[in-house]
């Protein structure tokens, strides 16, 4: 337990560091904008497979038969 406090603490001290303004360059915070750009590359394709499920579920999806519709049994 004491592993996780030391972290804890040192990862604190850490971006503590990084928001200095002596340490930050061109005013970048902690995380670079690089992974923050992937990242949300990554949720929007996360984003579109499951938007594509979904209308493929639906596309899938057959229309239940409707009796006494017009042209269903009446020979047209």
């Amino acid at each position: 337990m004491a592993v996780l406090y030391y972290l804890q603490a040192r990862l604190a001290q850490r971006l503590a560091e990084l928001r200095r303004p002596e340490e930050s360059d061109r005013g970048d915070g902690p995380v670079p904008t690089a992974i923050i750009i992937a990242g949300l590359a990554v949720l929007g394709v996360a984003v579109l497979i499951w938007a594509t499920g979904l209308v493929q579920e639906y596309m899938d999806t057959q229309v239940p038969d409707m009796p006494g519709a017009p042209g269903v049994g009446d020979g047209a």
